[in-house]
């Protein structure tokens, strides 16, 4: 292990270990298994990340971002959340990342307990909406430590708070501007959720279907879902859902996986005259400058970010009470309009 300027125990604290396991692994005695070691790596490595804020003086939170979602997001809301550190002054911030692109509920519950069993000063959590996760987020507020939704909400847990756009308004607005860029041409649209079990994909479909049905009442739609946003099974569900139903015109992508839609479409020889899709991710920003995506439906990630740090911070009384965040402006952007390229640009 290369030399690094921090002291074992803030090592440990950010690994969520103990200094004895970590000293094995810094000086290479063994008997450690391969995850721990990778463990204790990945917070050097996150330290090196955050040492300017390392060396602020203050009131220190140790938050712990628990996300389900494919890395193009993930990566976006690290970025995200790191941009915004420094203007936290005097409070520090320091994060524990535990990411995962899909997986079964009870590995991601696993993850959740063990942080209640370890201690925590807050969790932004994103995950799915199912009974046991949101058992698993009673544990931890049981175990005094705040879990705040990110992007998708948990309504029926007991989470502080949830940060991220109106989801249903954010489905109602995509319907508006396919139903105007269509217009009276004939064809359907293709709505596309990465899963079934997340609460803003199904609030924008409801959001989408409802607008739809009023500004277009003829117009129908096809759905898919379980992509999980990853372009290697979107491909494939796309692919199906073009030779059933000829007719497919425009695209509503919730979920994500937009290259690999449009590799379908290309691939079968199929125009898509509306694209709209969520996030201005890595991917979604190269598409819409090369207008392949006609709109894409953003918000501000770091305003997101500072809002569910400042919720943390008021759950521990560091901050005077306020109101819950409210739903983050929704932004439509084509290729236009892009903002310039920064951290958090990326809004599930």
């Amino acid at each position: 292990m290369g030399q690094h300027p921090y002291p074992l125990r803030e090592i440990a604290r950010q690994a969520g270990l103990s200094e004895a396991t970590v000293d094995r692994v810094l000086n290479g005695r063994g008997g450690v298994r391969e995850s721990t070691a990778s463990d204790v790596h990945r917070a050097i490595a996150e330290l090196d990340r955050q040492k300017t804020q390392v060396r602020l003086v203050g009131r220190t939170f140790m938050v712990d971002i628990v996300m389900q979602a494919p890395e193009r997001f993930t990566s976006a809301v690290r970025a995200a959340l790191e941009a915004e550190l420094p203007a936290l002054h005097p409070a520090v911030v320091r994060s524990r990342f535990h990411l995962r692109e899909t997986g079964p509920a009870h590995e991601l519950i696993a993850v959740l307990d063990r942080i209640a069993r370890r201690g925590s000063q807050g969790v932004f959590l994103k995950a799915p909406d199912v009974p046991e996760v949101a058992a698993a987020v009673g544990r931890l507020t049981a175990a005094g430590i705040p879990v705040v939704t990110l992007a998708t909400d948990l309504p029926g847990s007991d989470r502080l708070a949830y940060v991220g756009m109106d989801n249903r308004a954010a489905g109602a607005t995509a319907a508006y501007l396919v139903g105007q860029w269509l217009g009276d041409r004939p064809g359907s649209v293709l709505i596309s959720l990465s899963s079934g079990f997340y609460r803003n994909e199904e609030e924008r479909e409801m959001g989408f279907r409802g607008a739809l049905r009023v500004l277009r009442p003829r117009r129908a739609i096809v759905e898919i879902d379980e992509g999980q946003g990853l372009d290697a099974t979107q491909y494939h569900l796309v692919r199906a859902a073009l030779e059933r139903e000829p007719g497919i015109r425009a695209v509503y992508s919730i979920g994500g996986g937009n290259l690999a839609t449009l590799r379908a479409f290309a691939d079968l020889d199929r125009t898509c005259d509306v694209f709209v899709a969520h996030d201005l991710d890595h991917d979604n920003t190269r598409l819409l400058a090369d207008h392949r995506l006609s709109a894409v439906l953003h918000h501000d990630l770091r305003q997101d970010m500072r809002d569910a740090c400042q919720a943390v911070m008021r759950a521990h009384d560091a901050l005077p009470p306020a109101e819950a965040p409210r739903p983050s402006p929704i932004q439509i952007v084509t290729p236009y309009n892009m903002p310039p390229e920064g951290p958090g640009g990326g809004a599930e």
